[in-house]
């Protein structure tokens, strides 16, 4: 097999069309474009979201809400969760590292303990914020909540 030999498969490549190349091409005069206005003229683009002059989309629908810039957000890990891992892994201290190593939050995320479920184990449990429940729960069992 010589490179020199290779071609296209049969049918897949088609002849560039060569506009403006005079009347006789078949392309000449209009070179494809139709007659006149804005579409027919070079650098001619449509706005995204043009829509033929009717009112678009983003402008007929309302804006409305608001972004606290300075909302936290934190990861929520129920008790039932910790109380599974600490019966499958053996696990008694929780930190947010624990978390990170199996699969729970990232390493950047603030944690938060929810109260969802039981608590079997006693367990240390150290988070960036508790709900009421969730501390109570922890400290129930003889453990101890503390807070980064």
């Amino acid at each position: 097999m010589d490179l020199g030999k290779l071609k296209p498969a049969k049918g897949s490549t088609k002849n560039k069309k060569r506009l403006g190349r005079g009347e006789g091409s078949g392309f000449g005069d209009t070179a494809g474009r139709g007659h006149k206005g804005a579409k027919s003229r070079s650098g001619y683009s449509k706005k995204r979201g043009f829509e033929g002059g009717q009112m678009p989309l983003q402008r007929r629908v309302p804006k409305f809400g608001f972004t606290n810039p300075n909302r936290v957000e934190y990861k929520g890990i129920n008790l039932d969760i910790i109380s599974k891992l600490a019966e499958e892994k053996k696990i008694d201290t929780f930190t947010p590292e624990v978390f990170a190593a199996n699969g729970l939050a990232s390493k950047k995320e603030l944690i938060k303990i929810l109260g969802r479920g039981e608590l079997n184990a006693k367990v240390e449990v150290t988070a960036h914020a508790f709900s009421a429940t969730a501390k109570a729960a922890i400290e129930a069992k003889g453990g101890t909540a503390t807070e980064l």
